[in-house]
């Protein structure tokens, strides 16, 4: 049996463990299969995957909003979890990161289901199981189906923690939409800068003809590599799932969409958002994030200029501490959560 085959086997059932809230991570499992030093080269076994994803199985039954932007028709998909522990009357929803999706964070969802909060997740339009549209993609895009999906379940506050492009999304919902946002909580947000002041535009066919080209294994497993600061074997199977994309029939058009995506970390920079968000917020992160260099300076900046925030680094830790230390930052995620909206984010600590 392949070891792609074995993880599957052996983390199926604890994926449905999460999903009834138990406090169970597939990492003991997954440290049994997955090399601790990535292969140079993709293992033989390693097929196509779906750009939709639909072999991949998500920790929470998932739903379909159906959308129409752009006069094209959309589905956007979504998982809304119910409390598991005593309700306590509160919403959440954690926004995806850019090589993510919302099925990534189900050990999340299970830590918040069982403090009793409701936990929605998303996948943006672009991403995981939602519609592949080739369309104008910016944050306001993101934000205005976000708020559609809320509007469809009826809730009408909630907080919002988003990681990675997941901030930057979180960011711009809070700003749009302060009376609905009650925290606000970003997780090793990218976007930290307005890269328009220190890069060059490029073309969106050449960036395009750039991703098809050379999206490869390699590329795909340096790019995730550079999340921690010692690798974590069980993330090869989010390289495995990236890098299958390419081999299917559908990667010219995933190509272009994931194109367009990036062009949001040039032409729609949330620098300019921080100072007009006053809703209680938290900078919740890995201070040794590789993706983002001089990333615990940026990090503190956005701290700094949000009218009503507070921070808390975690030294040694990379871009994902909610793979890399759960425990700690779940503890932390929902204590913050659970404080006053009305108080002073500095005397949170």
């Amino acid at each position: 049996m392949s070891f792609a085959r074995e993880f599957l086997k052996k983390t199926i059932p604890a994926a449905f463990a999460i999903a009834a809230g138990a406090f169970v991570t597939v990492s003991s499992a997954a440290q049994q299969v997955w090399p601790e030093v990535p292969p140079a080269e993709p293992p033989a076994d390693w097929g196509p995957v779906s750009i939709n994803l639909e072999e991949i199985q998500y920790p929470y039954p998932v739903h379909f909003l159906e959308l129409n932007r752009f006069n094209e028709d959309m589905r956007m998909a979504y998982m809304d979890v119910p409390p598991t522990g005593t309700p306590n009357g509160q919403a959440v929803i954690v926004l995806h990161g850019m090589n993510f999706y919302g099925g990534a964070y189900g050990p999340t969802a299970a830590a918040l289901s069982a403090a009793g909060f409701r936990v929605v997740l998303v996948d943006q339009i672009g991403y995981g199981k939602s519609s592949k549209p080739i369309v104008p993609y910016d944050l306001n895009f993101f934000v205005s189906n976000t708020k559609a999906v809320l509007d469809h379940l009826g809730i009408e506050k909630l907080a919002v923690v988003g990681h990675s492009m997941g901030g930057m999304v979180a960011t711009r919902f809070a700003m749009v939409y302060p009376q609905t946002t009650t925290h606000l909580v970003l997780v090793n947000q990218i976007g930290l800068t307005d890269q328009r002041q220190s890069r060059p535009w490029r073309d969106i066919q050449a960036s395009y003809e750039t991703t098809l080209r050379t999206t490869t294994y390699r590329s795909i497993l340096a790019n995730h590599q550079s999340y921690y600061p010692t690798w974590y074997p069980p993330h090869l199977e989010y390289v495995r799932r990236q890098y299958g994309q390419t081999l299917s029939g559908d990667w010219p058009r995933m190509a272009m969409v994931r194109t367009l995506q990036q062009e949001i970390l040039y032409s729609d920079p949330v620098v300019y958002d921080w100072q007009h968000i006053r809703t209680k917020s938290l900078v919740l992160s890995g201070a040794q994030d590789g993706l983002t260099p001089n990333f615990e300076e940026l990090a503190l900046n956005v701290a700094r200029t949000l009218p009503n925030a507070t921070h808390l680094l975690y030294p040694g830790i990379g871009h994902n501490p909610q793979i890399e230390i759960p425990d700690r930052f779940h503890a932390d995620l929902i204590r913050f959560l659970q404080s006053d909206p009305n108080a002073r984010a500095a005397d949170w600590k």
